[in-house]
């Protein structure tokens, strides 16, 4: 049998429901109806055990007992019926009013249809405690709002802005004069693609790091040619003075599930090497941190002499 982690997950999402709920269940039965081997199935167990977080996105609160002969889920969230609940919903249907803010007015028609059939079905489920509190929210984490509605209006008007901007290695904001030569949303994050006159470059900016915009009457003019794509790669956003690569293995434990989402192929001892654009610092010692012991960076130094200052300071 195919044992690919695509694969792994399709079985799991099968045996879950049969299995979690609380009771015992024969592992010569489960086999029975799964199609599956013992070993299998142990492997398949184990997975859910350890793959709780980023990147398997299995959920918490499973328990799992095995014995020589039997195996118990005692599940948590699977015992909730499978429905939304009213909270939920207008979590949805503010999501939509987001989503339909950012997007061009042909699309609109379709968000609203969403949006209708959605209040429908709210309307006729009874109410919760402090449900209304959930139609508020706050665009902080990702940037300001009126930050990102400012940069699109001298982008379309080819005006410069005077930016406020803290780097993330800085604890003080500098002022620089751009022009924005596009607004681009990449790897969940908003970023400003602009020309800093400061620097004489062009430069990347991310909206949660940008602290005030000031719009000036000067204009600009792009260059000619010139595209947004030149920026964007792999769905992130990257700009350098030099092409930098940051250079990281991954543990067997973790390296199936990365080499399947990047395609491609696992070195010989089941771990996996890749190279990722460097962004910068900051970028890199998040993304390396997330995955723990498991994730080794080889290169570039300074990348592994920031991480080993991270992790000091956190001791």
């Amino acid at each position: 049998m195919v044992n690919s982690a695509a694969d792994q997950l399709r079985r799991i999402l099968h045996l879950i429901p049969h299995l979690a709920d609380g009771e015992a269940h024969a592992f010569d039965e489960v086999a029975r109806r799964a199609g599956m081997d013992r070993a299998m199935i142990l492997g398949d167990i184990q997975s859910i055990s350890e793959r709780f977080e980023a990147p398997g996105g299995f959920v918490e609160g499973l328990q799992i007992y095995v014995d020589a002969d039997e195996l118990t889920l005692v599940p948590n969230h699977f015992l909730r019926p499978m429905r939304l609940t009213r909270s939920e919903l207008l979590a949805l249907e503010l999501g939509l009013a987001m989503i339909r803010a950012e997007r061009p007015p042909e699309e609109h028609g379709a968000i609203d249809g969403a949006r209708a059939r959605l209040r429908t079905v709210i309307a006729r489920l009874p109410d919760e405690q402090f449900a209304e509190d959930c139609r508020l929210a706050s665009l902080s984490p990702a940037g300001d709002l009126e930050h990102l509605r400012l940069l699109r209006d001298a982008f379309r008007a080819r005006r410069k802005i005077r930016l406020g901007y803290r780097k993330g290695s800085e604890e003080e904001a500098s002022t620089r004069v751009v022009c924005p030569y596009g607004i681009v949303f990449a790897g969940a994050m908003w970023y400003a693609v602009a020309y800093c006159e400061s620097s004489e470059g062009l430069r990347v900016f991310r909206l949660d790091r940008v602290e005030s915009v000031e719009p000036l009457e000067a204009r600009f003019e792009s260059p000619r040619g010139f595209s947004v794509d030149q920026v964007v790669r792999d769905g992130r956003a990257f700009r350098a003075e030099k092409s930098g690569t940051l250079r990281v293995r991954y543990s067997p434990r973790i390296a199936r599930w990365i080499a399947e989402r990047e395609a491609k192929p696992l070195d010989a001892d089941g771990s996996l090497t890749l190279e990722h654009p460097l962004v910068d610092s900051d970028w890199a010692v998040r993304h390396v941190l997330q995955y723990g012991p498991d994730a080794t960076v080889l290169s570039p130094p300074e990348v592994k002499a920031e991480l080993v200052r991270r992790l000091e300071a956190m001791e």
